[in-house]
């Protein structure tokens, strides 16, 4: 069992920044792929960044690609989601989520993470 807590959301201006964290439970943070995800009001939770277990690897989505940084810290057990030039678009509940299996790829699809954190809302404004 993973624990997540996501913290770091705030309310921002556009042209912003903020940093989110995620601190996961457990000692089987360092072995497995994490994910970051947002939902806007009235909308469907969406795909934003992952990092495979060791942070070789990242994946972005195209909203985000060259704004946002996805990075972890395997000996805090913790991952990050650098979020720079924020735009009012960008505002959502932003979660984090870990893959239940061990050194998977950076999964871009919601079914491939098995535990979530609680969100933290992100507010930009024009």
């Amino acid at each position: 069992q993973v624990h997540l807590v996501e913290s770091g959301g705030g309310v921002v201006q556009a042209g912003g920044s903020l940093r989110l964290s995620c601190a996961a439970s457990g000692r089987t943070f360092s072995m497995v792929s994490m994910g970051w995800f947002r939902q806007a009001l009235g909308k469907e939770r969406e795909f934003v960044a992952a990092i495979t277990w060791s942070g070789r690897s990242t994946r972005y989505a195209d909203s985000v690609k060259g704004r946002f940084t996805i990075s972890r810290d395997n000996a805090k057990n913790t991952v990050y989601l650098q979020m720079n030039s924020l735009k009012p678009e960008d505002t959502a509940v932003y979660y984090c989520a870990a893959d239940g299996s061990f050194y998977g790829s950076a999964y871009g699809r919601e079914d491939e993470y098995d535990y979530w954190g609680q969100g933290t809302q992100v507010t930009v404004s024009s």
